[in-house]
């Protein structure tokens, strides 16, 4: 039976969460199963809690977390990869890193390298938009676990009494980038790699100390509810393995799929690609549509063809 046939009756249904990069996958994820294995796919937005939850269930509710990076969701993989074996994590992965940034110019405008420059009073000031004396840093999108160890770095590295941290959807971040750079004006945010920022401005990671596992206690609230207060972060994060995990029970239930999925191996470059596309207002689906018409090898490779 051709592989088209056997997977004809396969369907899957795919977390997407809300960054750009886990939408890319998802959608490629997607396509690859309804164009070249004739199966059904189905987007589903949730956060990494609730797609986590859903694919433990293993009921079919969701079925795949297109964008795992450890060790931030370190917390769900224990629970449900390494405790319940209810979640599988894929072997391959790609590389994904961590950092604050400035704009460039605002960097050498202002001698702006390290991440302590911004506990700088005159550094704060040219940050501070809404004139309530502290500037803005954004740490990350509600519900975004690095979101959390980022709270925990503005206290720890000194910069609270100077610097208000900021939780907002990634979109805002993006927009405010470039307004600040087109007036002019300082802005301090998270920024990570693979990311279509790199692509859209010219930015640059400010410096922090080594990473020192000893000085990188990020406790989740998931695993205690006094966790900003009994964390310790004050270093910058260690590489990170980015990875696709489903549930366990997609083997019984589409097996092609779950095949797939542990054997799809993604890089770096690539999701850079797909993110500086969607940012530009490309649609996910064309993206993944694009890239699987043009590297039909690569895919082939995922099914075992």
């Amino acid at each position: 039976m051709s592989l088209t046939g056997a997977a004809s009756a396969e369907e899957v249904k795919i977390g997407a969460p809300a960054w750009t990069g886990a939408q890319a996958i998802a959608h490629l994820i997607a396509e690859i199963v309804e164009t070249r294995m004739g199966g059904q796919a189905e987007l589903v937005p949730g956060n990494n809690a609730s797609i986590f939850q859903a694919m433990g269930q293993g009921n079919g509710d969701i079925d795949v977390h297109p964008d795992v990076w450890l060790p931030n969701q370190q917390s769900f993989t224990d629970k449900y990869v390494e405790e319940e074996g209810t979640v599988i994590l894929s072997d391959n992965s790609y590389e994904g890193k961590q950092s604050f940034c400035v704009s460039r110019a605002f960097s050498e405008a202002n001698n702006v390298t390290s991440i302590f420059d911004l506990a700088r009073p005159e550094i704060a000031a040219l940050m501070d938009s809404d004139g309530n004396g502290k500037g803005e840093i954004w740490i990350g999108a509600p519900g975004w676990a690095s979101a959390n160890v980022n709270e925990v770095k503005v206290r720890d590295y000194g910069l609270m009494p100077f610097m208000e941290p900021i939780r907002a959807d990634q979109a805002v971040m993006t927009a405010t980038v470039g307004d600040s750079i087109r007036k002019e004006m300082g802005y301090a945010f998270y920024c990570y790699s693979p990311h279509a920022i790199w692509f859209q401005h010219d930015i640059v990671r400010l410096s922090e100390p080594p990473f020192d596992p000893e000085q990188y206690i990020a406790i989740q609230p998931s695993d205690d509810p006094d966790w900003f207060e009994n964390s310790k972060v004050m270093t910058e994060d260690a590489l990170k393995n980015v990875q696709i995990a489903y549930s366990s029970t997609l083997s019984e239930r589409s097996p092609a799929i779950a095949d797939l999925l542990a054997n799809i191996q993604l890089d770096g470059e690539t999701v850079s690609d797909f993110a500086f596309q969607i940012e530009g207002g490309k649609d996910p689906a064309d993206v993944a549509r694009d890239w699987v018409a043009a590297n039909s090898d690569r895919v082939d490779s995922w099914l075992g063809l």
